[in-house]
This record gives structure tokens, sequence and C-alpha cells, in this order.
């Protein structure tokens, strides 16, 4: 459902380690397994978030455990159930869970028409019910209740890690084993449990991922604050991630996305917005499945989008729209440009008329901003401002078009601490948006630690903002990083033969063989690493050398080439370098763990135009000794 759903789980889940417990050892609620029936909705915690792990747990309870550990999980209704027992009428909490549990042949009731909704499970009730939902009945037992269905049980590794045995009471610490095990565990046709229910089971694991991701509600807007949020569990139990950063539901805002998992009374949300002119609704206007808005096409990710962009809905081609994102940059929703208080700050990429007339009084002006999001938004305005490409501006929405207005500069000065949270005496937000910009309009979004331990000068920052509390939200920089620049190893360049230019550059990118195509221009630089900045249209702009040096030693984060210690960066491409055997010179990309200096002769090529977080390592050329 979700193609950010890996990353996600790596950057937002943020839970303790998912960690194993020995054998008989009480299970933490941060282990795997817990983690895992959580978010499948097996197990739930009471209002506060805690599952309580040491008490016993009774039939009831455990019916509905199995029910949610079934296929029939999304089929019990809100409202009433029925009476089957005369210990359980329609109004029991569990009665709905109770008639699946007996209708299937899971659970049973008692000869004097009772189910005993109260009572605790026994080990040999509880294992005796899971095999059955695995499909094995009496015939595939051999001996007598209970300790055949005891034994089967050991022998389907249904009793890992419980230690309890016959007569004694299921612990919830006990259930999370066993319906852990009866995830991994054979069917009686010889399928894996977990597998027929449509997730991942490999060596013996549950796929975390795909039950997270299967188990996710939403998208949905937020219409205010925390209180507008509809969720199944209390906002106070909640754990709460906000653009893959842990939070709080009092920092939701109107027109946030939203998504959660019940079991797990987690709440993911997200920020990302789009907004300009929409310049495209493909593959018709009647019924859109994608939409351009500027120069970038967005996935129209829910029937509410795609009604509200359709001819049906209100937002056609030309008007001025924001698009609400879910977390695989999916748009969500569309409001109007001025229904939210959004600013864009940035640096202009490109500024072209919408008309071929030229840029007359009154003819529309596209103006491509490279935003402290990541994203490069159009803006159309009436009229051609003072700002050019490499300006700086602040962009906002109108339902009427858009305005973008040059900003003066607002420097700041100050070392970035090594946990990478403040800037001088000032502290990054949560959420905090860095762009690093060129006067070229090239420009790179950044993390706060990747300038963690850095001192930016007063002519490294040309633009930031701050909120209420001081903390700095938007930061915009003078090319301090030296990741404007993309890198590229070249193996070839071109040569001027009888005054004609002949061949173009080529050579390697992340692993790739490219020809940059120079458009007639030389450049200066020879066959080795290379800087190259790019116009908004692709044409190269610039192109410098890289300062090219013997490394001595490495490491995973740095190396010692002479005296000097250089950092690597964290995007370092690492070439083998080697002759065929028809002598052929051929490089292969490599893992950088896979090289040393010990075995061989290693070139590092190092960023040395001057950027105060730069010269870092780029490139790594290795060659057997």
């Amino acid at each position: 459902m979700k193609k950010r759903i890996l990353c996600l789980l790596m950057a937002v889940f943020l839970l303790p380690g998912l960690i194993a417990v020995p054998a008989g050892a009480a299970v933490s609620e941060s282990s795997g397994e817990v983690q895992t029936i959580r978010a499948l909705g097996i197990m739930t915690g009471d209002s506060a978030g805690n599952l309580n792990l040491g008490g016993n747990v009774t039939r009831a309870q455990f019916a509905k455990m199995l029910v949610n550990a079934s296929s029939y999980k999304d089929s019990v209704g809100e409202g009433e159930g029925v009476s089957l027992f005369k210990d359980v009428n329609s109004t029991h909490w569990a009665s709905q869970y109770i008639k699946i549990a007996v209708n299937e042949g899971w659970m049973t009731g008692y000869t004097d028409g009772t189910f005993r909704p109260s009572q605790s499970i026994t080990l040999e009730q509880a294992c005796a019910t899971v095999l059955r939902l695995l499909g094995y009945d009496s015939s595939a037992l051999a001996g007598s209740f209970p300790s055949a269905q005891l034994s089967k049980a050991s022998s389907l590794g249904l009793r890992d890690q419980i230690s309890i045995g016959k007569g004694e009471y299921m612990t919830r610490s006990d259930c999370v084993y066993l319906f852990y095990n009866t995830l991994t565990a054979q069917t009686s046709d010889a399928k894996t449990y977990a597998v027929t229910l449509g997730y991942t089971v490999t060596n013996g694991n549950v796929d975390y991922a795909a039950v997270v991701s299967a188990n996710l509600s939403g998208p949905y807007v937020a219409t205010g604050g925390a209180q507008s949020l509809e969720m199944p569990f209390a906002a106070s139990a909640a754990s709460v991630y906000r653009n893959g950063a842990a939070s709080s539901l009092s920092a939701v805002q109107q027109y946030d996305v939203y998504y959660y998992n019940a079991g797990m009374q987690t709440v993911w949300i997200y920020t990302d917005r789009a907004g300009g002119t929409i310049t495209a609704l493909l593959p018709s206007a009647a019924a859109p499945t994608s939409v351009t808005v500027g120069a970038k096409t967005y996935t129209v990710g829910t029937a509410t989008a795609a009604y509200k962009l359709s001819s049906m809905g209100g937002f056609k081609v030309g008007d001025t729209a924001l698009l609400l994102l879910g977390m695989n940059g999916e748009v969500v929703d569309v409001v109007n440009g001025s229904a939210t208080d959004t600013i864009y700050y940035g640096v202009v990429t490109a500024v072209a008329d919408a008309s071929s007339s030229g840029s007359t009084a009154g003819t529309e002006v596209r103006v491509s901003v490279a935003c402290t999001d990541g994203v490069v938004h159009t803006f159309s305005v009436s009229q051609r401002g003072a700002y050019t490409v490499g300006s700086l501006v602040s962009a906002s929405m109108t339902d009427s078009g858009a305005s973008v207005t040059q900003l003066t500069a607002k420097t700041l000065t100050g070392a970035v601490n090594q946990a990478g949270t403040k800037l001088g005496d000032k502290i990054f937000a949560g959420d905090v948006q860095i762009l690093d910009t060129a006067s070229n309009g090239a420009w790179a979004k950044i993390y706060p630690s990747r300038l963690a331990g850095y001192t930016l000068s007063a002519s490294d920052i040309r633009y930031y903002v701050t909120n209420t509390s001081g903390e700095i939200t938007h930061l915009l920089l003078d090319d301090a990083t030296g990741d404007t620049w993309s890198y590229y190893y070249l193996t070839s360049v071109p040569e001027k033969q009888n005054g004609t230019l002949s061949g173009s550059y080529s050579g390697l990118k992340d692993g790739a063989t490219v020809s940059l195509d120079n458009n007639g221009k030389t450049f200066g630089v020879e066959a080795g690493g290379v800087g190259v900045q790019f116009n908004s249209d692709g044409e190269i702009k610039s192109m410098r050398a890289l300062q090219s040096v013997t490394l001595d030693s490495l490491s995973s984060v740095s190396a010692m080439g002479g005296n000097t210690t250089y950092t690597l960066n964290s995007g370092v491409q690492v070439y083998l370098r080697k002759w065929d055997v028809n002598y052929v010179l051929s490089y292969y990309q490599v893992d950088l763990g896979s090289i040393n200096a010990a075995d061989y002769k290693l070139t590092g090529w190092v960023d040395n135009f001057g950027s105060t977080a730069g010269k870092q390592v780029r490139v790594i050329i290795a060659e057997k000794k």
C-alpha cells in the first residue's frame, strides 16, 4: 500500500529495539513478538496504552484475540451481537467475537449451555483452540485430550517460549508467544499460517513492515488540531511521529495528513504539501489519476482528491491549488491556495512567461522555486518581479494566484552542536527545513546532522525563519556544504581536432556510465573527479575539478591523506579500477568496506571549493597494489 513503508519503519517507528527474549523469560513490550501482535491488532493496550502482560486471559478475551488473528478480523461490526449462551447476552462486549469463534468451530461452550466468558483459559484449552484455527481436527491428533493437543502444539512450535504446563492459566505474555508462533506455524494443508493471511514470513519471522502496512488506517486529513483526529483509541495513549520524528498530538495542525495503527496505538503525521498552478490533469479532467502543479506531476491517491480534481469537483487547469500529500507523495486532498497560511521559502530556479508572446503587462509568469521542503514548486504570478534565478524568495498563495516576494538577507552565525539540534544559541525546530543554495539556482535539501560540528559564518547563511518559540524552522544556506554540486568521475573529456570539439564529457555517477551534454562548451577540466552544477533546463552551468588526494588510511567515516584527515561524504562513490585480460581499463562500483589502504592504492577526490562544511571525499578510486 505504501512505497515508503520500509523507510517509514526505519525512520519513524523509533520504537525500542525489536528484541528476541530467551525462552521462559517474561516478554518485553518492546520485543518483536509483541510489536507484531500489536500491529495486527491481536492484542491491544488499555486506555493508557499498557498491555498488562502479566495478567491472566479470560475465554472472552481469548475469543477476541483468536478472531483478530484470523481472516475474520474485519468482520466484527459495531453494535450488539447475538445470544448464543445463557451467560453471554447480545450486549456482552465479546458476543460477536464469541459467535465467530464458535461458528467456525474454534471454541466450544459447556454442556450446561454456558460459555463462561470470564473464566481464565488454560494452556491446553488455548492450544486446542489454536490447533482448530490451523485446521487440525481430532483425526490429526494421536491420543486424547489434553495430552494429544499439548503434544501436537509442541511439535508445531506453538509452545515455544511458553513455560507454563497443563492446567495452568495463560497470561497475556503467554498469548503473545502463542499467537506469534501460530503465525509462523504450518497449517494442516502445509502452508505457513501468516502467508494464508497475506503476510510474508522469512527465516521463521513475520515481516513486520508488511504487517504494519497492511494494518495501517488512513490517510485522513486533520480538520483542526489534535481534537479533530478520529481514532479508535485514547489520544493520551498514542505514540506520535510527525514527518518521521517523535512528536506529540499537540503538534497537529489543520490539513495535516495522518495514519494510525489501532493495535499499536500509534499515529503518523505528514505535513508535505505542494502548491501552485494546476497545469495538467491526466489522463483527462473527467477522471484524473495524476495532477501536474507547475512542472511536477503527482499521483492522485484518494477518491476524495480524484473527485475534487475532476470536472465535477471544482478544480481545473489554471487554478491555484494546494495539494495535501501522503506518506509517499500521493495526493490525499486538495484545498484552495488560500485555505492555509503556508509560506514557502527557497531559491528561484527558473522564471518563464506562460505565454510565448514575451513578457508584457498582464502576461502570466511562472516562477519555479526550489523550496526548503525539497520540492521545486511553480507559482504563477501576474507580472515579472525583481527576482532572478538564484534569488531567495518567499511564496504564498491566494485563490486568485500566488505571491512571490524577494527576501532581504537575514544572516546568523554560530556553531552547530554535535547532536545537530542547535545553531549557536538557537534551537532547530523538530521539523526544521534546510536548503543549501547557490547563486546560479543550484540547491540541495540537507538535514541538521549534515551541519553537526561546523561553525557557520554570516557568509554561510542567507536567510532564516523562527517560530514563536524562537526555534529555527527554515534555514537557507549559501553553498555552505558543497552539496549543491553533483559529483562525477570523468573517464574521458572532449578534445579539439582541427578546431572542432570532438567527443563529450563521460564517466561515472553512482555506479552508472553517463554522458554529460556540454552543448559545445569546454570547462577546462581533465579526467578525474569533478563537481557539476546545472541550469534548471539541465544544461551544464559550471564544472570544477576536485582535489586529488592519495589516501594513506581509511575508515567508515574518514580518510587520512598526508597529514590531513578528510570526512567521507555519506554518498561517497567508490570504484575499483582494473585492467581486464584484453588490457581494457574498466571501473566497477564497490562497497566502501571492501577496500582498504593496505591492499589497494587509494585516490580520494575532494570538493575543495571553499564550502565551510565541504572539503569531503566525494569519490574514491581503488587499484589493487
